[in-house]
């Protein structure tokens, strides 16, 4: 395909890269990206992270500046959400009646939070935080100070929590499971950044549920548990997941399981419809069956990826999931998948009491995953080579410290 109009749907960071590898693999058609959000694409990490903290400008977040798209001839189309996809016409309609056309369609519609469906969940101080917007309301809420209530100890939650010290707030996570992170990191990973906030002065109580945020004139004052606790907070920040918007291609009949399902190539049902980034649950060669990764690193190279196959010169996806995170004085990349339906070996490398050390999933002797805390000078390169590298390892040999790390990737 060398001509024509693709048209995509999300003005995401998948969207924009997208848009940009199309110019990049020479593509001279009309490229449409469409934009539920007024604003210019952008990045989201910074949202929970220095954004949030106050430590980066607006500017900064935006994956090119408006000047790129006029320069390449990207037709934006901004603060106006696609509400039906019409595939007998091959047309894109928005919610204000217009009807947009495609040659090809690329739906990088991301995902949205996960609402609280409890009594109270409306009042005033509920924050979600997925846009800009979001992170901003926030961050106005922090500078103030006061007692922050935090229901979800995932990353988003986590990430909230750490910000919110720095702000000088004190600080309440509730979490459901027995320990933080529990389905992404398993319990003794967990464990360790439940010990982290505490360290910081954050109280996270674990085997806790909301039963009922407790409001005043229309505000929110308080979580209620089913412990029969009353946490009293003056802000409530709800991180308990997100979900993919498939409402677009279910309504078009395509096919949906846990995010739009796609191949290989990231074709959808429909061989003229493509999707990457959170919404996509891609069928990875890698783990033999379709994997969804939200995480910042898929939308960055599922859009090239997806822009690629349309113009028929595609590979079969397979990047390593990888994602990062920030909390406090600790930094953490993570690479690989841990399948829940597997069972697993985890071998520590370095200190954990310093915040100094790897971890390492392993899956009948094989490193499938591992992540490092503030170990820069190897990083998550061999991490990644031993994933590829697809070898049994010597669990004793990964732990041993004086065995220097790259040697032992560069075995496998």
């Amino acid at each position: 395909m060398t001509t024509g109009t693709v048209t995509i749907i999300g003005a995401s960071l998948a969207g924009a890269k997208a848009a940009e590898e199309l110019r990049t693999e020479g593509f001279s058609g009309r490229v449409i990206l469409i934009g539920a959000e007024p604003d210019l694409p952008y990045e989201r990490p910074p949202l929970s992270k220095e954004y949030l903290q106050g430590d980066a400008e607006r500017a900064s977040l935006a994956v090119h500046d408006e000047d790129w798209y006029a320069d390449n001839d990207v037709e934006l189309l901004l603060g106006t959400a696609a509400v039906e996809i019409h595939r007998d016409t091959h047309e894109v309609e928005l919610a204000d009646g217009r009807r947009v056309p495609y040659s090809a369609l690329v739906l990088t519609t991301g995902a949205s939070p996960r609402r609280l469906s409890l009594p109270g969940a409306e009042l005033a101080g509920v924050h979600y935080l997925r846009e800009v917007g979001d992170s901003e309301r926030l961050r106005d809420a922090l500078r103030a100070g006061g007692r922050v209530a935090v229901i979800g100890a995932g990353w988003i939650g986590l990430e909230v929590a750490a910000a919110a010290r720095r702000y000088g707030c004190e600080v309440t996570v509730l979490e459901a499971q027995d320990v933080p992170l529990a389905s992404a990191l398993g319990s003794e990973l967990g464990a360790y950044f439940g010990d982290l906030h505490r360290r910081h002065g954050v109280e996270v109580r674990t085997g806790h549920r909301p039963t009922a945020l407790v409001g005043s004139d229309g505000r929110v004052i308080g979580v209620s548990t089913d412990a029969g606790d009353d946490i009293a907070a003056d802000t409530v920040v709800v991180g308990i997941g997100v979900r993919p918007n498939t409402s677009l291609a279910r309504g078009c009949g395509l096919a949906v399981s846990d995010g739009v399902v796609v191949d290989e190539y990231l074709r959808t049902s429909d061989p003229r419809i493509h999707a990457a980034g959170d919404v996509a649950s891609a069928y990875r060669p890698w783990y033999g069956g379709h994997v969804r990764v939200e995480h910042w690193a898929a939308a960055l190279g599922m859009g090239p990826a997806a822009a690629r196959a349309v113009l028929e010169r595609g590979e079969p996806y397979d990047d390593l999931p990888f994602f990062f995170t920030d909390q406090y004085d600790v930094g953490m990349e993570f690479a690989g998948f841990v399948d829940p339906r597997r069972a697993h070996r985890v071998v520590l490398r370095g200190d954990v009491d310093a915040d100094s050390f790897h971890a390492f999933w392993l899956a009948d002797g094989r490193v499938v995953a591992g992540l490092h805390v503030n170990r820069w000078d190897d990083g998550i390169e061999p991490v990644q080579r031993m994933i590829r590298g697809h070898a049994e390892m010597d669990p004793a040999l990964l732990a041993d410290t004086t065995a220097p790390l790259g040697e032992v990737a560069a075995s496998v």
